[in-house]
């Protein structure tokens, strides 16, 4: 498997459990990637704070980057990062990048990774969805990015918040073409 150069991008809807909890899985898994590079938001941070009552972001060992830094390598192709994945992704940051709005570095970066073909992931958190949202979702669809709704499975009969949100979690995972041991239908 070749080694992946992924960027995290939090923003500030709800679903700072999803965050968390694939920051944590991709650090278990340090040999699938050589770059793990993340933007959170100012907002981010509060939610994060209200939902999770910690700031355990902090301590993660990954590069961190401003929503204003245009300097960070993936807000170039020239930097050859090949997975974004924007988790939770509100409404607002999908808006943005459908419309090519690239006014801060989640979506620049989000606007370079679909300009190079490559994988952009939005985990889209908010409900319900009005006509805007589904037509942006298109919008990023039909540019080749994928919408994957922050909704979780139940197969696997999780018993805890984060069993639920690893349900939406491993899908990303394998969306970003990495692997990762999950619960699999039929084995």
């Amino acid at each position: 498997m070749a080694m992946r150069k992924i960027v995290i991008a939090i923003t500030g809807a709800s679903g700072s459990v999803y965050a968390e909890l694939l920051l944590k899985k991709l650090l278990s898994i340090p040999e699938q990637w050589n770059e793990l590079s993340v933007i959170l938001t100012e907002n981010a941070k509060e939610v994060w704070k209200t939902e999770l009552e910690n700031d355990s972001w902090k301590s993660f060992p990954v590069k961190y980057f401003s929503t204003t830094d245009f300097s960070a390598p993936f807000a170039s192709g020239s930097g050859q990062y090949d997975t974004m994945i924007i988790i939770p992704c509100s409404m607002g940051t999908l808006g943005r990048i459908a419309t090519g709005v690239s006014n801060d570095l989640i979506s620049r970066a989000a606007d370079v990774i679909l300009k190079e073909r490559r994988k952009l992931i939005c985990v889209a958190r908010d409900t319900p969805y009005n006509l805007i949202h589904i037509r942006n979702m298109e919008t990023v669809t039909l540019a080749g990015g994928i919408i994957c709704p922050a909704t979780p499975s139940f197969y696997s009969k999780p018993q805890t918040i984060e069993a639920v949100a690893a349900t939406v979690v491993d899908r990303v995972i394998d969306l970003a073409g990495l692997s990762i041991n999950s619960f699999r239908w039929g084995k």
